[in-house]
């Protein structure tokens, strides 16, 4: 990742040159914006809304939730942000992200015809694991640290299955 940290702008609307390592956050229309964390320049937009992501603020920094995987882009980075910070994910194989594309429609139309079902992303919050999240320029000691949990080396690329 090329980018380690995003600063957050509250914007009223988005501005028409999104400027790197910058978040921007608009309340009064629901997402943000920003330049992909690998470097390639491509736009990033995160919805808020009930299927999509969420965004915490907590009086310093922001977190969004959840991970942001820009599969359609030809970097295919993968990433948290989490109080500002990028925390780097493993890609995902065609088949999970399949799996996770009709998991993300089937909680679309139960949501908009009023019949609530797993609307969770196939994630749990950091909050609830039990894990160490460590940042990008952390990535390579994180191998044999205790109480990672299974959810996090899948995340991180370390099961394969």
């Amino acid at each position: 990742m090329r980018f380690h940290q995003l600063e957050h702008r509250f914007v009223h609307s988005i501005p028409s040159t999104i400027e790197p390592g910058v978040l921007y956050v608009s309340i009064e229309f629901a997402t943000a914006i920003h330049l992909c964390c690998c470097g390639c320049g491509r736009e990033v937009v995160t919805p808020f809304t009930p299927t999509d992501w969420k965004m915490t603020f907590d009086g310093v920094s922001i977190s969004l939730w959840p991970s942001i995987g820009n599969w359609n882009f030809p970097c295919r980075s993968h990433y948290i942000v989490k109080a500002n910070r990028i925390i780097e994910a493993a890609s995902w194989s065609h088949a999970m992200v399949e799996a996770e594309r009709e998991r993300d429609k089937r909680t679309k139309a139960a949501y908009f015809a009023g019949q609530p079902q797993d609307s969770q992303p196939t994630e749990q919050p950091m909050e609830q694991q039990n894990t160490v999240a460590r940042p990008v320029d952390d990535l390579a000691a994180r191998s044999a640290t205790s109480g990672i949990t299974g959810l996090w080396n899948w995340i991180i690329g370390k099961n394969k299955s």
